[in-house]
């Protein structure tokens, strides 16, 4: 049966090129059909002269094989075949899927012109889709009014009724709803001890106040005798001492301190009693101190008596010491 279809020699892309007459020269011009071909490569042709097939022993130059040694006129063609790769064959419409094509192959060379025109557009973009609703705006986007919330803010603490949103750095988000009236102004606190506590001779340390008389904004704390600052600013402290001196009428001296959290001392007093033996005596320490959130204060004293025997701080119970001995204080700004 006669075979219809694509010429033989196309099936694997074979060529037959025009014969070649030789010179004496090593440079000839390589054509078919007496127009000028440029083969693939040199492994491309295959060349016989005199009967025998040439290879490894010439290279091409685009439409020109370059022979390594000189043919002569004497010498024949017989033959130039060229090559290919075969036949090419034109996939049919929507067959090329992406596992056909390499990562990376296709090059902006390969994209419409239109295509890289609106990637460069927009790598070079300098506004957004307008927004509309409660954000607006395609450069700098803008909130609407009456649209932030407290949903919307990062807030320390749920809110109370009444309460004022304040700055407060060390919390979440650095917002703190807050009592107002206690925060500012109006806080303050004052506590005493309900007995009497005896301190030793030479000894230091805290006074034990431990009986609330008014506390807004609860911020003494009773277990460590101490008030902690719920708020940066400004605060005056007070401390009413009452003490009773040694029967034996030696000198007994007591000094009082505020301390500012444990370490630092920042008021001090004093009083000392010589030969009185079994006089009360007291004395008020105050401080006016710019104090730091949750920085404390605390009352301290010292006994010192050169008998050696204890001296005792006179409390509730020992004549009028129930209301001499008080710790107190507010934020005054």
């Amino acid at each position: 049966m006669t075979y219809v279809g694509r010429g033989i020699d196309a099936i694997s892309n074979v060529e037959k090129l025009d014969n070649i007459t030789f010179d004496g020269s090593t440079t000839y011009n390589l054509t078919k059909s007496s127009v000028a071909f440029t083969p693939s490569g040199k492994n491309n042709i295959l060349v016989s002269i005199n009967g025998v097939v040439q290879q490894g022993n010439f290279t091409v130059a685009g439409a020109t094989i370059i022979f390594d040694f000189s043919p002569s006129s004497n010498d024949t063609c017989n033959f130039i075949m060229h090559y290919g790769t075969g036949v090419l064959n034109t996939p049919a419409d929507d067959t090329v899927k992406t596992a056909t094509v390499q990562d990376d192959a296709i090059t902006t060379d390969k994209l419409a012109n239109s295509i890289n025109s609106a990637i460069t557009a927009n790598t070079a973009k300098t506004t957004n889709a307008t927004h509309s609703g409660e954000v607006t705006g395609a450069t700098a986007l803008t909130i609407a009014d009456n649209i932030v919330d407290e949903a919307n803010l990062k807030v320390s603490n749920a809110p109370t009724n009444g309460y004022s949103l304040t700055a407060q750095s060390g919390n979440t988000g650095g917002l703190t709803w807050a009592n107002v009236g206690s925060v500012y102004g109006t806080q303050y606190f004052a506590a005493n001890r309900g007995s009497n506590e005896t301190h030793t001779n030479q000894s230091y340390g805290k006074i034990g106040i431990n009986n609330e008389l008014v506390d807004v904004g609860n911020n003494y704390d009773t277990s460590n005798y101490r008030y902690v600052v719920p708020i940066t600013g400004l605060y005056f402290f007070y401390a009413r001492g009452y003490f009773d001196a040694n029967a034996d009428g030696q000198l007994s001296l007591v000094e009082f301190h505020f301390k500012k959290n444990a370490s630092d001392y920042v008021a001090e007093s004093q009083i000392d009693l010589q030969n009185n033996p079994g006089r009360r005596a007291g004395t008020t320490l105050t401080a006016i101190l710019s104090l730091s959130e949750d920085d404390y204060i605390e009352w301290w004293a010292q006994v010192k008596d050169t008998s050696g025997n204890p001296t005792f701080i006179a409390h509730s119970g020992v004549g009028v010491a129930g209301s001499a001995n008080q710790f107190g204080g507010w934020r005054i700004a």
